[in-house]
């Protein structure tokens, strides 16, 4: 059992530093995952490979991301359970998530593979890459049973408070990752198709030695053979506790879906331009990421303790120590944006795409440091419904149609385009500030009385 860390006094600025590192060492492998297959292919392969994975890869992370936010039911409930001293309930928590998750898995594999085609004209994959973006999605597809197992194991050890685990889970999916791409595509010349089986390959890998390492652990639950079954009651909780979680995720990352899906209109070199550039940005916004889930628990904790005041200057801390790391990412992305894509890419058409799209995403870097620690900060609180809203009215109210705006004003220009989700982030910080405003004004007039 971690030693469970007290966020309610001392100094905040070291402590908060000290619980975000591991954090964003987390989201750093993370990252580093997503971005190989791009990265080598981009070494090995053609201005039409890169657009392929980009797009195909980007469709396979909106259908994670949807897996991902419905296995936060199971983290949820098999929490309680396990805070409630009923291990027995806990083990058929997870019994029924393995229900649940293995019929989510076949659906993804069918419904996948059978509409690999039509998705790939939906997201408008120039004509050279539409071949390569149809094989990407269906190998990955054909490895979905590993998607899906990979995060409902890493939802089950969140739910037992292990933050190990899923770290070792996610080495483990990266080094293979990385080596497999290598392999496939470089040694063997398989280019998108190598890509996407040494990212089924790696998934396969890390569940399978995951499982052997969980045999070897004492769980602090109980599970039977019979636990795992159709039980209505408890994957009708997982359900309701996830779903909200998955529809947020689901609608932003349609947005940036849909970004993409304008670049691809543009042609082969802005839709690898955009693409290399959206897999930078998630490097990028690591560190207000890191920070968004680390104002989470600092938060939770003080209001618990009935401590406003130092939750109040947690956030402060936050955003002050985030933004300094921002405006190190501002310049960079601003002024050397060209010298960070050339990572991912050697065409040099691609590269000068990819580096006007940043411009934009430099002024973001400023922003998200406001926005991901109001985020944590409303999430503490356990005001996850109103963190869905200002999400959703910035992902469909503002982004979207601003970037279509921007496409028709400006059709040769990636920079007007990329500018729709600092805009988004702007509005969306309006709201938090707003709310935040008024909770502390309804506080004040409590105390009051």
């Amino acid at each position: 059992m971690e030693k469970k860390h007290d966020f309610t006094q001392g100094p905040i600025l070291p402590a908060l530093l000290k619980f975000a590192i591991p954090v964003l060492l987390a989201l750093l492998l993370q990252t580093m995952y997503g971005a190989v297959d791009l990265q080598v292919v981009g070494m090995f392969g053609t201005a039409a490979d890169i657009s392929a994975v980009s797009t195909g890869s980007q469709l396979m992370q909106t259908v994670t991301i949807v897996v991902t936010g419905l296995s936060m039911g199971v983290t949820v409930l098999l929490g309680q359970r396990i805070g409630e001293g009923r291990p027995e309930e806990a083990g058929k928590a997870v019994g029924g998530g393995i229900c649940l998750f293995s019929v989510v898995a076949l659906l993804m594999t069918a419904i996948l593979l059978a509409t690999a085609p039509q998705l790939a004209v939906l997201m408008h994959a120039p004509t050279d890459a539409f071949s390569g973006t149809v094989t990407y999605l269906r190998i990955c597809s054909s490895g979905a049973l590993f998607i899906v197992a990979y995060n409902l194991l890493g939802s089950i050890f969140r739910g037992l408070g292990d933050s190990r685990m899923p770290l070792i889970t996610v080495t483990i999916a990266c080094v293979c990752n990385i080596a497999g791409d290598l392999l496939l595509v470089g040694g063997f010349g398989l280019g998108v198709a190598g890509a996407a089986i040494a990212t089924v390959l790696a998934q396969a890998v890390s569940v399978v030695l995951s499982l052997l390492i969980i045999r070897r652990r004492s769980l602090p639950f109980i599970m039977k053979r019979e636990d795992i079954r159709f039980d209505k009651t408890v994957i009708g909780r997982i359900v309701k506790l996830g779903s909200p979680v998955a529809l947020q995720d689901l609608l932003v990352n349609i947005s940036f879906l849909v970004i993409i899906a304008i670049a691809n209109h543009m042609g082969t070199i802005p839709s690898a331009g955009v693409g290399v550039a959206e897999k930078l940005c998630g490097f990028v916004m690591m560190v207000p990421s890191a920070y968004g889930q680390s104002m989470t628990a600092f938060v939770a904790q003080n209001v618990g303790a009935s401590r406003e005041d130092r939750a109040r200057r947690v956030l402060l801390y936050g955003v002050l120590s985030s933004l300094a790391a921002g405006l190190v990412m501002c310049w960079g992305t601003f002024f050397h944006g060209d010298v960070l894509t050339g990572i991912f890419a050697k065409d040099t058409e691609v590269i000068a795409a990819a580096a006007e799209y940043l411009k934009a995403y430099a002024i973001d870097c400023l922003l998200t440091s406001f926005l991901f620690c109001f985020i944590g900060y409303f999430n503490g609180h356990g005001r996850t419904l109103f963190v869905m809203a200002q999400g959703m009215i910035g992902a469909l109210g503002v982004r979207l149609p601003m970037a279509f705006l921007m496409s028709r004003a400006f059709p040769e220009s990636l920079f007007h385009l990329g500018l729709s989700t600092p805009a988004s982030t702007a509005v969306q910080i309006t709201l938090c500030i707003l709310v935040f405003l008024r909770s502390k004004h309804r506080q004040a007039e409590s105390a009051a009385t």
